[in-house]
């Protein structure tokens, strides 16, 4: 590896401009980067693909020492050394991956000043020997990567970071950082209270995502749907499909597959061995579709996923906006797409209610799915609404699907006091608790072997729902647990009354429910096309080139193709058709190292 030679004091703009190949900073990166690079410690909320990595990389650069990267991506460190190596960057990691000879190798480069960066498991740092290691060397900084980690009731809570508010103890002069993309200004206190940084600076970016498009469907067959999707929008994309269960994920992955999308599973059902080659080929290939449980994208680089689509209902808002901000990394259009129905919200109910903890606990995860169910059931923009539980206010977008489509809302009050007598009948009258289904064939009048059995023809609300079909009773169901006017109990599921149910019964309150909207939906495809436009008919053909041999060339080195080249970057190059490497050297993301390293090589590419 050529390590890339900088000044003997080098400022943050040298740095951007030598090593990473940009010439300018993005929002308040280099406020964040001249803050920590002078010794201070911040606290950083940036969304994926803001450029978080730079806020601790550059400081790392230009501070005396080795910067130490507290990451629980252990899958992942490799790719990310590589990349920095890439850029001729002295990285190195320390995990469970390595053998004895491996370790020592990296750390007699950490003892000798041979490393820029170091990246460490959390779990490391509860190991006695790897805090004596660290004593014995220069320490430039310490950044914790995905913070949100140390949050105890947090979507990815991970016991380790609790340990990581001892660093400024052992080390009280050394600036830290932590940073996530995922954070209500609850974590974010409690981030700061557990890491120790109730002094350090906080640096909130803008939440927003403007090149994502929002979408939520009802569910109807929804493996179909996502199938329509992927063969109408995003023929040969990468993507990421999240499923609820290990079983549903191997069963996506196999209907995909069989109809011509190649997909793999991953999940913790899985081997070892078994995740790491479908993570490797997902980051190292391309147009390859991942189905996965939460267990999968903490991390992912790969900046070309165009789409996250979700098949089950996500439990709270900072799962569901980490999850879909791992499409679209490169700023170019992508879809955040999930399909949503009545058995999400039992089912997450049922899960919460059987859920370990106390009261207090469980009343947080309802918090959380109540604000998850209020963005699927909005009339409003999707985006409003999101940005706005981050704290965020914004305008309308123009650009998700309440906003393409909008949805009608009803008065459903009706509706919602036949539904809900009909519950309080079964439980009162008839000392018994049934599901939905049950209740709405009675609304019905459907004389069903159970409805016979029970003798529920005798209940008065039997037939007055016949203004409305099956599949809208269970819209109402759906919206009404929403709402948290019913709710389920017990291992089957069983509707039951609410203190707010009262209020409805009694005339009190007014119950607006929402219509889906009748016209699908269908942006990406648009808008993927107008991206494509934008680079000029002649400049694709040589685009073409320049990803095949970009391709060959990370096959060769066994490293994901964005390592070499994003796609931004080469789509500058085949536009602007650099004839020397001082011209080449002048695009976007062609740092001096990777100019000396593939510079004439791109120039043959665009002779040839």
């Amino acid at each position: 590896m050529c390590a890339v030679t900088l000044p003997a004091t080098p400022t943050p703009v040298d740095t951007l401009r030598r090593v990473f190949g940009y010439d300018a900073f993005r929002g308040n990166q280099q406020e964040i980067i001249d803050h920590v690079a002078g010794g201070g410690d911040a606290l950083v909320l940036m969304p994926t693909g803001g450029g978080k990595s730079l806020c601790y990389q550059i400081p790392a650069l230009v501070r005396p020492g080795v910067g130490i990267v507290v990451s629980p991506l252990i899958a992942l460190m490799q790719d990310q050394v590589d990349a920095l190596r890439a850029l001729g960057v002295r990285a190195g990691f320390l995990n469970s991956t390595q053998d004895l000879g491996e370790r020592r190798v990296v750390e007699a480069a950490f003892l000798a000043g041979e490393l820029d960066l170091l990246y460490l498991a959390p779990e490391r740092l509860t190991v006695e020997s790897t805090l004596r290691l660290l004593d014995r060397g220069t320490i430039a900084l310490f950044a914790i990567d995905e913070a949100h980690c140390v949050a105890q009731w947090g979507h990815d809570f991970r016991p380790d970071y609790l340990a990581l508010s001892a660093l400024h103890e052992r080390w009280p002069s050394v600036p830290r950082i932590a940073l996530t993309a995922t954070a209500t200004e609850a974590t974010r206190r409690e981030i700061a209270g557990r890491l120790n940084l109730e002094d350090a600076r906080h640096f909130v970016s803008s939440f927003d995502r403007p090149n994502i498009q929002y979408r939520i469907v009802a569910k109807n067959k929804p493996e179909q749907q996502l199938l329509e999707l992927l063969t109408s929008e995003h023929k040969g994309d990468a993507g990421i499909v999240y499923c609820l269960s290990r079983a549903s994920t191997e069963r996506t992955a196999a209907f995909l597959s069989q109809n011509g999308i190649e997909a793999l599973p991953y999940h913790a059902g899985l081997d070892a061995g078994t995740r790491a080659r479908n993570q490797s080929r997902f980051l190292r290939e391309d147009g390859l579709v991942v189905v996965a449980t939460i267990a999968f994208g903490m991390g992912i680089d790969k900046p070309d996923v165009r789409f996250v689509a979700h098949l089950d209902l996500p439990k709270s808002v900072e799962g569901y906006y980490q999850e879909t901000g791992r499409a679209g990394r490169d700023g170019l259009p992508s879809t955040a797409w999930l399909a949503y129905g009545l058995q999400d919200v039992v089912q997450q109910r049922k899960m919460i209610a059987s859920s370990e903890g106390d009261h207090a606990h469980r009343r947080r995860l309802g918090v959380h799915l109540d604000a998850m169910l209020a963005l699927c059931e909005t009339v409003e923009c999707r985006r409003v609404q999101l940005l706005n539980y981050f704290g965020q206010a914004s305008e309308p977008c123009g650009n998700c699907d309440t906003c393409l489509s909008p949805p009608q809302s009803w008065d459903g009050t009706v509706a919602a006091q036949k539904v809900l007598s009909t519950v309080y009948r079964l439980d009162r009258e008839r000392r018994q608790k049934f599901g939905v289904g049950h209740v709405v064939d009675i609304l019905l009048g459907k004389t069903t072997p159970k409805v016979s059995q029970h003798n529920h023809e005798s209940l008065t609300v039997f037939g007055v729902g016949t203004e409305l079909s099956e599949a809208e009773w269970r819209g109402v169901v759906r919206q009404l647990l929403a709402q948290g006017l019913l709710s389920v109990e017990g291992e089957h599921g069983t509707l039951v009354l609410t203190d707010a149910s009262a209020e409805v019964l009694g005339r009190r309150r007014e119950v607006r429910l929402r219509t889906e909207a009748k016209r699908a939906v269908r942006g990406s495809t648009r808008r993927a096309a107008a991206a494509e436009a934008e680079l000029p008919a002649e400049a694709r053909p040589v685009f073409e080139r320049l990803r095949a041999w970009r391709a060959a060339t990370a096959k060769e080195q066994g490293v994901p193709a964005y390592v070499i080249f994003h796609d931004a970057t080469l789509r500058q190059i085949a536009t602007e058709a650099p004839a020397t490497l001082d011209e080449l050297g002048t695009v976007s993301g062609v740092g001096e190292n990777k100019l000396a390293k593939y510079g004439q090589q791109i120039l043959d590419t665009l002779a040839a």
